[in-house]
């Protein structure tokens, strides 16, 4: 399935029904009065989240979504049927912006989350309305409403709880595929990860949780460079950073750089994501060359007062204490969310 994040749509409700211009017309009753029934409401949009939808696909081949319109009043006092409501179906964690002003109008981030982007026009009233002691034959109705409507942009961010950054073939998808079901594809070349994955993790001491592995940066990815910068809203609400480093190829050999050049295009983005913790941690060091130049990287990211950890997403060497870590920060927050 093709991955797509981000839509622009056209919503309209349904204009609501014309009211009746009737009168009473029975068989040994004279003067029969106005009995013009009322216009029915027209249909409204409703964006509801739902978790049976994970992008926003659907939304490329379908652009235009209207309600139906209210029906017509009648005679004998009857009212026209009111139209359904036009519900739309998104994932959860969609956020609803006017197109035009670009203003936020709805962030669905919990499952059955409901929005009313576009309300109905409302029935016209029929001629029995406006009947009165002086005019006791009007012989017109109201119209039914204008419904509202608008282009609105959708744009999807994950809801994660962590979020895994760092370059390209340093392991990302090789971690999210030994701690959870996801099985991203893996190659031996640059960006073979095209797209965020999503993977539930299952801890056997806390409740699970979700990481995403976001497409590998590089420098110069807030300026366009590389792909992996039009993904980094996905890591926008997570708890923390999982920030995987690989030394063992070219041009990356040096770890502290690797840190400070991913941390730089973070804050270039949105300078919020360096304010989330971050679990820094070395890859690959079943290869002899890091496993020897770890000692020496460990001892750096110390002096700066950060922990480096250490392990192998191949053969899952000290993998456990960095799920450790991913629990312990998940725990805290989801914690903190209760009180």
């Amino acid at each position: 399935m093709k991955f797509i994040d981000e839509a622009k749509i056209y919503i309209k409700g349904g204009h609501g029904g014309r009211g009746c211009v009737s009168f009473r017309r029975e068989k040994y009753v004279p003067r029969g009065g106005p009995n013009g029934g009322d216009g029915g409401k027209g249909g409204d949009i409703i964006f509801h989240a739902t978790e049976k939808h994970r992008t926003l696909l659907d939304f490329k081949y379908r652009q235009h979504h209207i309600a139906k319109n209210g029906g017509h009043g009648s005679g004998n006092n009857r009212t026209g049927r009111s139209a359904a409501d036009l519900e739309i179906a998104v994932p959860v964690g969609t956020i609803i912006k006017d197109a035009e002003t670009q203003e936020i109008l709805a962030d669905l981030s919990e499952i059955g989350q409901n929005y009313v982007a576009a309300r109905g026009g409302i029935g016209g009233k029929g001629n029995a309305h406006f009947a009165t002691s002086t005019h006791q034959a009007p012989k017109f109705a109201q119209e039914g409403m204008e419904a509202e409507e608008r282009w609105v942009l959708l744009e999807l961010k994950l809801l994660a709880d962590i979020g895994i950054v760092g370059f390209p073939n340093a392991g990302k998808s090789t971690f999210i595929s030994r701690v959870s079901a996801a099985r991203p594809k893996i190659a031996d070349y640059p960006f073979t990860t095209l797209s965020p994955y999503l993977g539930v993790v299952k801890h056997s001491t806390a409740a699970s949780f979700v990481i995403a592995d976001i497409p590998g940066l590089i420098s110069g990815a807030h300026e366009g460079m590389g792909m992996g910068i039009k993904f980094l809203k996905h890591i926008e609400r997570t708890s923390a950073l999982l920030h995987i480093i690989d030394i063992s190829t070219d041009p990356y050999t040096n770890a502290w750089k690797n840190f400070t050049a991913i941390n730089n295009e973070l804050g270039l983005y949105d300078a919020a994501l360096l304010k989330k913790p971050q679990i820094v941690a070395l890859n690959k060091i079943d290869l002899p060359f890091v496993r020897e130049q770890a000692k020496k990287e460990v001892a750096l990211f110390k002096k700066n007062g950060i922990i480096l950890h250490t392990f192998s997403a191949v053969t899952g060497e000290g993998v456990d204490k960095i799920l450790n870590r991913m629990v312990s920060i998940v725990h805290k927050k989801k914690k903190k969310e209760k009180l």
